[in-house]
């Protein structure tokens, strides 16, 4: 059985990270559309999105420069479905380093840092969503 994280957008918005202070880790907004609004689906993607973020971020901390990129790019997309626009800027950040042959210790900090973020966020959602 699913938990349910929103019926509509919020109205007091998540707390912000500290590198920007107009993003948050999950845009609810976005996701809310992305979903119709449909709170058993937005409980679901963010599961799935949580679940995937733990294994592609664990595999591209060891992968090969090539399968880094592509799991970056895979995140990258499911990212986008949600609306957690940290993890999609450090994806690209990924890709293009492993494109340039550039280093990929700096862009691998920023999807950690964003992936902990976006997780964090989620576990709240569930945790505000098992209190209503």
């Amino acid at each position: 059985m699913h938990s349910h994280f929103l019926v509509e957008p919020p109205a007091v918005p998540l707390p912000l990270p500290a590198a920007d202070p107009d993003a948050t880790p999950i845009d609810l907004a976005h996701l809310f559309r992305m979903t119709l609004g449909d709170a058993d689906l937005q409980a679901e993607v963010l599961d799935l999105f949580d679940q995937q973020i733990a294994l592609l971020v664990a595999r591209m901390d060891t992968a090969p420069p090539a399968a880094m990129a592509t799991l970056a790019h895979t995140l990258k997309g499911s990212a986008r479905g949600v609306g957690a626009w940290e993890i999609v800027t450090a994806a690209e950040a990924i890709e293009a380093a492993v494109a340039t042959g550039a280093a990929v210790e700096v862009p691998l900090a920023a999807m950690d840092r964003a992936a902990a973020e976006a997780r964090a966020a989620i576990a709240r959602l569930r945790q505000d969503r098992a209190v209503e």
